[in-house]
């Protein structure tokens, strides 16, 4: 069974730092690209950002481009997103997602 279980979500003040990590399992890890995605309140799934299964190539969108940072570690199947400079509009639920797979999302609330 595949599961997806992310942490590390909350509130911070705007310029502030989160970083959301993604524990996987059942599904191989170690090969798949993975993605983080978002869904801000009344909006869609918004992507975030990719990383290729070696944790080499990556990608973001533009809304997020040099302030989020994707990781992974393949050997304890995890997935990190580290999260700088966070604006008000970057309040949303964030996803981790394999293959349209995702958990429960932990929640990001920007605001002071």
């Amino acid at each position: 069974e595949v599961q997806l279980v992310e942490s590390g979500g909350g509130l911070v003040q705007p310029g502030g730092s989160l970083r959301l990590s993604c524990a996987a399992s059942g599904f191989p890890f170690s090969t798949s690209v993975m993605n983080w995605v978002r869904q801000a309140p009344g909006k869609g799934l918004e992507w975030v950002s990719r990383i290729d299964s070696g944790g080499v190539i990556t990608s973001y969108a533009d809304s997020v481009k040099g302030r989020f940072t994707i990781s992974r570690d393949n050997a304890k199947t995890t997935l990190s997103l580290q999260m700088n400079s966070l604006k008000p509009e970057d309040t949303a639920v964030y996803y981790c997602e394999w293959y349209s797979k995702r958990g429960q999302g932990t929640q990001v609330t920007v605001s002071s």
